[in-house]
């Protein structure tokens, strides 16, 4: 009979502790499913997860903006479409509640207006001088992200076009030292020059 007892009392323990077990996993498995794309899940020794701190996906904002910008300079408005969809679906990940206060402020000030240019280019694939009016104000924008938020450690350099915008001039950001101007494409792809290294 103790026999007995003593078998119902370890296999009630084990049956616990494997439904603690598994509570555990599905917990975990939750919060590595609800975290925003750009999260990653480090594994400690003892296969613990823990949730990586969250990051602002600046590494994904700028590689989008430059797909866009050297589509422009193929004078290809379909690519510079895609792009700038992809900026748009780039700032739907950004989670704000986890944004330092500052940062918060600074995101906030810029992304409707971010999106909103990334919108018209996105929408209007068959219309690149539109697309080029509102890259105008894009880089703008995206200059601005790259103060508040940095460059994601990599060289971006700030060139400048003085006949772009009618005639008053406009900036906008590269990953290249080499002059490739996005506002005239193929036929003045040289005009323009560096105004800043962004380090």
């Amino acid at each position: 009979m103790t026999n007995i007892i003593l078998g119902i009392a370890i296999a009630t323990a084990s049956l616990t502790a494997c439904n603690s077990h598994n509570a555990t996993d599905t917990k975990q498995t939750e919060i590595k499913n609800d975290s925003p794309a750009t999260n990653t899940v480090q594994k400690s020794p003892d296969t613990t997860i823990i949730p990586a701190t969250v990051a602002f996906p600046v590494n994904e904002i700028i590689a989008d903006y430059l797909q866009l910008k050297n589509a422009l300079t193929k004078d290809n408005g379909k690519d510079a479409a895609k792009a700038g969809n992809a900026i748009i679906a780039t700032l739907a990940t950004v989670d704000m509640k986890s944004l330092p206060a500052e940062q918060m402020k600074s995101y906030m000030d810029i992304a409707d207006d971010l999106k909103e240019h990334a919108e018209h280019i996105g929408a209007n694939g068959d219309k690149i001088e539109h697309q080029r009016e509102h890259f105008v104000m894009l880089s703008k924008d995206i200059t601005d992200l790259i103060k508040a938020f940095g460059n994601g450690g990599q060289t971006l350099y700030k060139d400048f076009c003085p006949m772009a915008n009618n005639g008053k001039g406009a900036i906008w950001i590269s990953e290249l030292k080499e002059i490739k101007n996005p506002y005239y494409g193929k036929s003045m792809s040289t005009c323009g020059s560096v105004k800043e290294t962004l380090k």
